[in-house]
């Protein structure tokens, strides 16, 4: 109350702050307007995107290793040797063609045609910059976009693959990368077949040759006994040669008798001419028999049969080496080609997620913060030099 009775009104230093604080405020951000939209409202403006709009997206993890049945085509180093993983490296081409497979057009078409690729990575709960512009993406929209979800990452020391996708319901992140996992499987498995028929085809077609070698031969030698009346030409020209060995001692010994028989008794003793006879017979029946074995060497004699029959059994003989020769270089093939056959093992199967760990909006927001805070950093100092070169 002043001295004209008059009650002043009370004095309220909060009201008085409010206008002084606001201009305040206002000022300095008049005075560090260029900070405030280079860097203070597109921090915002991300931060209110990830952290209001932006879907949660959930991921799902595996881990597995290409290798073949005989072990690592090549020895890891470094890490991998002292994890002690060196007896567990993979095949690094068929490690590398199996990832490349996974991030391909042809793993992006079957995916879609298998589990609607397409359909869960336009789910409703997904905000429109996340989602997958269009139902009907091109193959190329949709590969790019695929890339961003899966990734497939190989360490070259121990071989082992990580497989990571990221999609925005848990059930989604596990039943694609539970699909890729059998995907990749299977093309280790075609890989197989291709390199396994590949590394026999030259084996299998030498011993089909070599059997038909054989079979032709074996052919030839069954109708020269069948046109020559001889089962066994080799066991046929022994005998004629003994039966002509014998008669030749029969002979001898024949005609040793009649001259012994000749020194004591007439020559026109019946003696004498009974033992004359079965000389000349004797002399008939070796001369025959020679001749069926020898004569002028026709193919109708038996020296002639036991040429052509021996030439067939040598191309007989060497025909059965040839096919034996064949058939173990089939076996050997197989045994390689199957030491050789690779197997996708799975090291750590993939999880069903429970948490959304994606994006990492803090992360993110304080990245873009930090960067463009540098970006006006760097401006300032050059404007501040040139104003200071100015004056």
């Amino acid at each position: 109350m002043n001295m004209h009775g008059i009650i002043a009104p009370a004095h309220d230093p909060v009201t008085e702050l409010k206008p002084s604080a606001m201009a305040r405020l206002l000022a300095i951000v008049r005075r560090r307007r260029m900070l405030m939209l280079i860097v203070v409202l597109p921090t915002l403006l991300l931060a209110g995107y990830y952290y209001l709009v932006s879907a949660d997206q959930y991921e799902s993890q595996a881990h597995f290793l290409v290798k073949s049945a005989d072990g690592p085509t090549a020895s890891p180093s470094g890490f991998g040797q002292l994890l002690g993983l060196s007896g567990m490296g993979g095949s690094g081409g068929e490690a590398a063609s199996v990832s490349d497979y996974l991030t391909s057009h042809d793993a992006v078409a079957r995916l879609s045609r298998d589990i609607g690729l397409v359909e869960r990575f336009r789910r409703p709960e997904v905000d429109v910059v996340s989602r997958l512009s269009t139902a009907d993406p091109t193959p190329e929209k949709l590969l790019t976009y695929y890339e961003g979800k899966v990734t497939v990452e190989t360490d070259h020391d121990t071989g082992i693959t990580k497989l990571s996708v990221h999609a925005f319901r848990p059930d989604d992140a596990y039943t694609i990368i539970r699909h890729l996992l059998e995907m990749g499987e299977q093309r280790v498995n075609t890989m197989n077949a291709r390199s396994y028929e590949d590394a026999i085809a030259a084996s299998r077609r030498q011993l089909g040759e070599a059997e038909t070698a054989l079979a032709a031969v074996q052919g030839d030698l069954t109708a020269f006994r069948q046109t020559r009346a001889d089962v066994d030409p080799e066991g046929s020209g022994k005998a004629q040669i003994g039966l002509v060995s014998g008669l030749r001692a029969n002979l001898a010994a024949a005609q040793a008798q009649l001259e012994t028989t000749g020194a004591f008794v007439s020559h026109s003793s019946p003696q004498y001419v009974a033992l004359s006879r079965q000389v000349r017979s004797l002399q008939a029946q070796l001369a025959a028999q020679s001749g069926r074995l020898a004569g002028d060497g026709g193919e109708r004699t038996i020296a002639g049969n036991l040429g052509g029959y021996e030439d067939l059994r040598l191309r007989q003989e060497f025909a059965g080496k040839r096919y034996e020769a064949a058939a173990a270089a089939l076996a050997q093939a197989r045994e390689r080609a199957r030491r050789q056959q690779l197997y996708l093992v799975r090291v750590v199967e993939p999880n069903m997620p429970v948490k959304s760990l994606f994006p990492q909006r803090g992360k993110i927001v304080l990245t873009a913060f930090f960067a463009l805070l540098l970006v006006y950093s760097i401006g300032w100092l050059i404007a501040a030099g040139v104003r200071e070169h100015a004056a």
